[in-house]
């Protein structure tokens, strides 16, 4: 990373204007304090790429602000600068984190040599982080990325085909399916790991503004673009760019998307000058492509572009052997993070699980696991604890909406009670089933006992007696 703004602290008047004129003639921003208390408060307001601090100063040393400031943020450098050439200075400097101490009075040309080592140094730790981020994504996709289905298994095995080669390839499936992840899946288990993954929701950014992301833009070239500034595709050059949502991208954009795709090169906004990129690209979309090909919405021969090979995620309710599986991880990452005892669901609250159709895919389910598992005082989840997850549709439920209906009721009723305190439950469910069966089927008959009793499948008289016995009221148009 650049050095661009320093700050220098020392009580000498005299050094603190020497160091500014020096810096400040290599472009650098520099902030001056005259002792400790004025350096810390500096050092909170702003971001500083290095910080010089004269070893002893009033309010606060500059050993003591070296331990404060990286307490507070870490990757700052900090040089130490000390009157007096001991073994113990320079041991307490670098024992506490500086990245290197010089002595007064110092030469300018050492002091630039030695800036210029620790913006190497800076770059190198930010590559190290980046790649241990990385190397700690890959492990989390490892991990999230679960199934034991036949659907999953397929997906396997066409990740394991594809990832190592650099194949443009564009993932389908609903939302909440994990689209992103199998990018990352992607990126990580190919010959790009170590490089950049880049990843844009192209409909979360309004498209007066996707272009300059994308592509970036030279100083100039509109009003606010005060200086360069490059896109993703430049920040992603050598790695991955996971292009989401790609179904929203204004059809001007695909226009120039394309021109990436065939000639491998992007042009920032305002600018003349090609710029040769190396990126796979890896897109998205929960959208039916052809449909809006079709429409014209969408460029066909972009589409082709992208389609070289397609994967599709299966929703969640198509892999519901995959549930246990989803929610104990969810519910052990779960106790991780909000350091609770919660240890797994009972079988009928996986039961439930199972029986539920999760429009919102494995996303729903990660996040009812949460709310679940902050909520219940039992080590082990009941239906109780997703009394309120919604009823699915009957186009969503394989036509057994009803049962699962009142199956999800009577777990959420039952098991807020003592079951074994309950007598006669047979009868008294069916009880306070049948009277609201019969005052339907009466309202939608408009009250006449015949047709309600041919439709129920009793006899009439039947019927008449369950209508005083329940104390059903008839209205008759």
């Amino acid at each position: 990373m650049p050095i661009r703004r320093i700050l220098v602290a020392d009580d000498e008047e005299s050094i603190r204007w020497v160091l500014s004129k020096a810096l400040s003639k290599k472009g650098l921003t520099v902030d001056l304090a005259a002792d400790g208390q004025e350096a810390l408060s500096l050092f909170r307001q702003h971001h500083y790429d290095l910080a010089i601090l004269d070893i002893k100063m009033p309010e606060i040393s500059g050993l003591e602000l070296l331990s404060r400031f990286l307490a507070e943020k870490p990757a700052t450098l900090v040089i130490i600068m000390t009157a007096e050439n001991s073994m113990k200075n320079a041991v307490d400097a670098m024992k506490g984190g500086a990245y290197d101490y010089i002595t007064k009075p110092f030469d300018l040309d050492a002091l630039d040599a030695t800036i210029m080592k620790a913006e190497k140094a800076s770059t190198v730790t930010d590559e190290v982080h980046r790649l241990r981020d990385e190397l700690k994504d890959h492990y989390k996709v490892d991990r999230t990325i679960i199934g034991k289905s036949r659907a999953m298994q397929e997906t396997y095995k066409i990740l394991g085909k594809i990832a190592p080669s650099d194949v443009t390839v564009l993932i389908t499936g609903e939302s909440g399916t994990g689209k992103e992840l199998m990018a990352r899946a992607i990126h990580f288990n190919s010959s790009r790991l170590g490089k950049p993954f880049v990843a844009i929701n192209c409909a979360a950014i309004p498209r007066d503004l996707l272009e300059s992301e994308l592509f970036g833009f030279e100083k100039g070239a509109f009003t606010g673009a005060v200086e360069r500034k490059t896109g993703k595709f430049e920040q992603a050059n050598g790695g991955t760019i996971f292009l989401d949502e790609i179904g929203d991208m204004p059809l001007d954009l695909q226009a120039k998307l394309l021109r990436v795709l065939q000639e491998k090169e992007i042009t920032r906004m305002g600018g003349t000058t090609p710029i040769a990129i190396d990126v796979r690209i890896v897109a998205a979309t929960n959208q039916d492509l052809n449909a809006r090909v079709q429409a014209r919405e969408f460029r066909e021969d972009l589409f082709y572009r992208l389609n070289v090979v397609p994967l599709h995620l299966s929703p969640l309710r198509e892999r519901k052997d995959d549930i246990p599986l989803l929610a104990e991880f969810f519910i052990g990452r779960s106790r991780e993070e909000f350091g609770v005892s919660t240890q797994g669901c009972t079988t009928e609250a996986l039961s439930l699980l199972q029986g539920h159709n999760w429009p919102g895919n494995v996303r729903e389910l990660e996040n009812a696991i949460k709310r679940a598992v902050l909520l219940s005082p039992d080590p082990l989840l009941t239906p109780a604890d997703f009394s309120f997850l919604a009823p699915t549709g009957p186009e969503e439920d394989n036509g057994n909406s009803l049962e699962t209906l009142i199956a999800n009721k009577l777990r959420s009723a039952l098991f807020q009670v003592e079951v074994h305190e309950l007598n006669n439950l047979y009868e008294m469910v069916l009880h306070q089933m049948e009277r609201p069966l019969i005052r339907i089927v009466l309202e939608k008959c408009r009250g006449n006992q015949v047709k309600a009793a041919d439709i129920l499948g009793i006899n009439r008289n039947t019927l008449r007696k369950k209508i005083q016995t329940l104390e059903i009221d008839v209205k008759k148009d």
